[in-house]
């Protein structure tokens, strides 16, 4: 019999999901730790957009998605699924080759729902620090706290694994290039592209 162990997967997106029930299917003992109020990661829309979109004030309040309102993917939906669950058209939903957003975020609910991952998250919990234990090759020291309170006690777990599903891509790095300035004409853009109905012009 294999060796079972406790781990944490940080993170509820797509990534996050598919390793709690691969983890959890060999079973495992996995604890998803998220950080937002719903599964979900980059497919879980806000309508806010940041006071900040180049990330630019460290100080300012995040978002945490990069999505707009009438985004689709750019894959079809019969290669957005998993090999053993696929991504079906909804009956009465969006019957188009390119789902939008909200249908990927109803796929990843449903997904959550047919495996019982859900009842592995613990929501609105931050990791602040993942580490190996000092001196063990085999554990590792998780830290985090719940969101929405700054004053919130760490919680230290030890764990066999970690995974991390957290997403890189909810704030933009910008390259600095000697000799270039920065003018407000990518800000401009960023505001239009939020609002966009259908396409965003190239220019």
């Amino acid at each position: 019999m294999a060796l079972l162990a406790r781990v944490a997967v940080i993170g509820a997106g797509v990534a996050g999901l598919a390793a709690a029930r691969e983890l959890h299917r060999e079973g495992h003992r996995v604890v998803v730790l998220e950080k937002r109020h719903s599964l979900g990661g980059t497919w879980l829309y806000n309508s806010r957009v940041d006071s900040d979109p180049l990330s630019l004030d460290p100080a300012r309040a995040v978002v945490g998605t990069s999505l707009y309102h009438s985004l689709r993917t750019n894959l079809p939906r019969q290669i957005m699924g998993f090999l053993d669950y696929p991504f079906a058209k909804r009956i009465h939903g969006d019957q188009r080759t390119f789902p939008g957003h909200e249908e990927v975020l109803w796929f990843l609910n449903e997904f959550a729902d047919e495996f019982q991952l859900r009842e592995l998250i613990r929501f609105c919990t931050e990791v602040v620090r993942a580490e190996r234990a000092e001196g063990r090759n085999d554990e590792w020291v998780v830290e985090s706290r719940s969101r929405g309170s700054e004053s919130a006690k760490v919680v230290r777990e030890v764990y066999d694994a970690v995974v991390v599903c957290n997403g890189h891509y909810t704030e933009p790095h910008l390259v600095e290039v000697p000799g270039t300035v920065l003018s407000g004409a990518v800000s401009a853009v960023l505001r239009f592209f939020f609002g966009a109905v259908s396409a965003v012009p190239v220019f």
